[in-house]
């Protein structure tokens, strides 16, 4: 018999039998919340208080009591630190069913715990459920008005406050169960429809992030070819969410590439969807570590196995070539853009598994190993500035390099990797040699052209294939040298 308690929460027996129930209370909140603003933009009727209280998120808790034994495992997530209370409130439970039960799963099987389901005190915001705006389109009704009426979007609500350590594990009697809430997880998922141009929900757990469009048409040809050729992808997803589906002939699907307005965008995103579920997502972010943060922000929220960073550098050797690579085994941070919540003395770990697939990786696409790959990629600093005129301080910032040994400078890998290291996300960087500012070797146009038709399908395939490696070794990718003393059970 199900137990139910006076609050509405009820003891859930198996992880799926409470995921089942977050995506129940989800839908019945959303579908309420949504009738009800509709029903006002028509009528102008407010909703009643009975209706009120349904316009909340599902919520999860788990109660672990002292003095019980506690599992030994090597697993970094899943795992539950300390006895107490945690909880969590959730958002389109459905849509992350596979990550919420391979959280739940190995803790209920491992550990004593209590699980409940129910639903908590936060509301949800109504925008969070307003799908494209056009209900709102000349109704009459301004968003201060539907602020009144309906729960609206509380910044202060939305933080980041666990996953930068500033949560007194001490002192609080309910701990946090995942990094991220439902309203924070929820303002990301529409930050990524704004940036990207397509739905969350396509995103793969494998993220390229780039600086150049050029990777992108070439992610793309890549793409119709793994349609073609490899049955494990079903469709590539563009900007506008318009679709090429697998076996689409090569004429329509060019006429359809030839129509995406992606300059709409301001970081279009593009997806090639596996069935398996371990696709893979390219985001043009563009330049900038403003930029890197930000999306990074919102895709943090997914909580994607692994992003890389697959971009261009400035060669600071003089025994460097144009197109040459550098994979960053270190990151000098110059951006400022982190230095409130991750000081640049905090140091940014290379990951091992990381960097040995995208050693192996640019083994096997080159065809270079031992002292012949070793002259084309080099390993060591990378130097990531906000100035993308930094060489005009030249002078003031030579000492710093030099004694930092940097080997290329950038203005995207040291926040991606900070971003990484801060949100638990696995990270790395493989950067190709665009310049060389130090050397008198500039892009000039006939030079890059040169160097771009070359370089980044090579670039490009490295990055995919050291996605495909460290797919091999998932559980391995997702260790404890992200994790902190204070950590909640879910990664």
């Amino acid at each position: 018999m199900t137990q139910t308690f006076e609050d509405g929460f009820v003891v859930a027996s198996t992880a799926s039998e409470a995921v089942d129930r977050l995506a129940a209370l989800h839908q019945q909140a959303t579908q309420a919340l949504s009738q009800a603003l509709k029903r006002y933009l028509k009528s102008r009727v407010e909703p009643t208080e009975d209706e009120r209280q349904l316009f909340r998120y599902p919520e999860i808790r788990v109660c672990y009591r002292s003095g019980q034994a506690v599992p030994t495992t090597t697993r970094a997530y899943a795992k539950v630190q300390l006895p107490g209370n945690y909880r969590a409130t959730v958002t389109h439970p459905a849509a992350f069913r596979k990550y919420l039960l391979e959280q739940l799963e190995p803790l209920m099987e491992e550990y004593d715990i209590l699980v409940e389901i129910g639903p908590s005190q936060q509301d949800i915001p109504y925008p969070y459920v307003v799908e494209q705006g056009d209900e709102l389109a000349g109704s009459g009704v301004t968003a201060a008005e539907l602020a009144r009426v309906f729960p609206s979007t509380d910044l202060s609500a939305a933080h980041d406050d666990i996953a930068d350590g500033l949560y007194d594990w001490a002192r609080e009697q309910i701990l946090p169960l995942s990094l991220f809430d439902a309203v924070r997880t929820d303002f990301s998922l529409r930050r990524i429809v704004h940036y990207t141009g397509s739905d969350w929900r396509h995103v793969q757990p494998w993220i390229l992030l780039t600086n150049y469009h050029r990777y992108v048409d070439q992610f793309i040809r890549h793409g119709l070819q793994q349609l073609r050729d490899d049955p494990r992808f079903v469709r590539m997803i563009l900007p506008g969410n318009v679709a090429i589906e697998r076996g689409l002939d090569e004429g329509e699907a060019q006429a359809i590439i030839g129509g995406i307005a992606w300059h709409r965008f301001q970081m279009p995103a593009y997806h090639l969807v596996a069935a398996d579920g371990h696709g893979v997502t390219l985001v043009n972010i563009g330049v900038g570590p403003s930029n890197a943060k930000n999306i990074t922000d919102h895709l943090a929220v997914l909580r994607p196995h692994c992003w890389l960073m697959i971009g261009h550098c400035g060669g600071l050797r003089q025994s460097q070539t144009i197109g040459d690579y550098v994979l960053a085994h270190a990151y000098m941070r110059r951006d400022g853009i982190l230095d409130r919540v991750l000081p640049p003395h905090i140091p940014i770990p290379a990951l091992a598994e990381v960097q040995v697939a995208l050693a192996e990786a640019a083994a096997q696409v080159t065809g270079d190993r031992g002292e012949a790959l070793k002259r084309r990629l080099r390993t060591g600093t990378v130097l990531t500035y906000d100035d993308r005129n930094w060489e005009l301080r030249w002078a003031q910032e030579r000492p710093v390099i030099n004694l930092a040994r940097a080997i290329a400078v950038d203005m995207e890998s040291g926040t991606i990797a900070a971003q990484g290291y801060r949100l638990r996300v696995p990270y790395g960087t493989l950067l190709c040699v665009s310049d060389k500012p130090l050397h008198s070797e500039i892009k000039l146009p006939g030079s890059a052209n040169a160097f771009y038709e070359r370089a980044v399908s090579q670039h490009l395939a490295i990055g995919i294939m050291a996605l495909e490696l460290l797919r091999a070794q998932l559980d391995s990718l997702h260790s404890r040298k992200l994790r902190s003393f204070d950590e909640p059970p879910f990664r």
